[in-house]
């Protein structure tokens, strides 16, 4: 029984967390014996399966009174500690700061190590301490799982040789989802009020739709990240006075209910990773219009007028003649939808979890 480790900061309620929750229920359901290792625990994490041990390598509470260069150190040698009793097979790190610690922490073990990379690292890995890490520690991984092409191409071809393009998994709950006999005039979007996703600019973008098609409405789903997205939204609302045709409708469990009758799916991004409301609302068969934002998520997605419609970032005329285009041809709609449905077909749980196992194993034999 190969023993994993997954290493990240917690479980809470995130696209990296939910799959790593998935790789690690299928995983363990499959007999191997699986770890994750985290930094805290969080009020709301996705559920475990009870087989899997959950571990704390994070600081103490006397570590926590240490400076904060020394805390860094602290928590890669905690990690070690956790990694030299417990002797895995392979540590699988989740997010920029995991791999970090990771890959130090195995620097002289001998253990594999998968690093994931899950967001832009055009944006993200570009600081002082990533110009010094990345080519000291990258090259000593074993493998690195990236989810686009532009990320992957971010990184030297030394580390892009070890490395593989592997989707996230959609969530069951929206594949084999009936079509709805009819479609709501409405234009939905789903993911947090969050800077970056640029909600703003789907606002602006669908006032410009609304006078066009008075009778169409936007829903925009999603928790508050509380960075003040939310309230220049609903300030932008105000402004526009559309209250009466623009509604934020807050975080939901059964998105799959409320957006499968929606008439299309609208995409604001200025930068993503591979996002999981794209995908979800792809495979739920809506036609999606989407930024083509970097480093390239929505392109790793979607064909332009095969699968769905992509746009250039920042662009409120492009976005909303996207949007009039999908409301007007409501056959080409229909058709972009039937084939974004195919997207379940490379990334159910199932073929992802494959991927992800093959993967292990070959770097377990090496």
């Amino acid at each position: 029984m190969r023993k994993i480790v997954f290493h990240l900061n917690c479980l809470e309620q995130g696209g990296a967390e939910r799959v790593v929750t998935t790789l690690a229920n299928r995983l363990v359901q499959e007999g191997y014996d699986v770890y994750i290792a985290t930094e805290w625990t969080a009020e709301n994490e996705f559920a475990i399966d009870e087989r899997i041990h959950r571990v704390h390598v994070g600081l103490t509470e006397k570590q926590e009174m240490a400076s904060t260069k020394r805390q860094f150190f602290m928590r890669i040698s905690n990690l070690k500690r956790f990694l030299k009793k417990e002797k895995p097979d392979i540590l699988i790190a989740f997010a920029q700061k995991a791999n970090y610690r990771a890959l130090m922490a195995a620097y002289f073990m001998r253990l594999p190590v998968i690093v994931s990379v899950r967001t832009n690292p055009y944006l993200h890995y570009v600081g002082k301490r990533d110009k010094i890490l990345i080519p000291l520690l990258y090259p000593t991984a074993a493998g690195n799982v990236f989810q686009t092409v532009g990320a992957k191409e971010f990184f030297t071809k030394k580390i892009q040789k070890k490395s593989k393009i592997i989707l996230n998994p959609i969530n069951d709950k929206y594949i084999g989802v009936p079509e709805p006999e009819e479609r709501r005039k409405t234009v939905v979007q789903s993911g947090r009020l969050v800077d970056f996703k640029n909600q703003l600019l789907l606002i602006d973008a669908f006032v410009k739709v609304h006078e066009k098609h008075r009778d169409y409405t936007l829903e925009i789903y999603g928790g508050d990240s509380h960075d003040g997205t939310k309230e220049l939204l609903e300030k932008s609302i105000a402004e526009n006075h559309a209250e009466g045709y623009v509604h934020l409708m807050g975080a939901s469990d059964e998105l799959e209910k409320k957006l499968n009758d929606a008439a299309l799916f609208a995409f604001s991004s200025d930068w993503e990773g591979l996002p999981n409301a794209l995908m979800e609302a792809m495979a739920l068969g809506l036609p999606v219009v989407a930024t083509d934002c970097p480093c390239g998520g929505p392109a790793t997605l979607i064909e332009n007028e095969k699968n769905g419609l992509l746009v250039p970032i920042k662009d409120a005329d492009a976005l909303a003649a996207g949007m009039n285009r999908l409301i007007e041809d409501r056959d080409f709609a229909e058709k972009l939808g039937r084939e974004a449905r195919k997207i379940k077909d490379i990334a159910n749980t199932e073929a992802v979890v494959r991927q992800w196992r093959d993967y292990i194993e070959e770097l377990c034999k090496k």
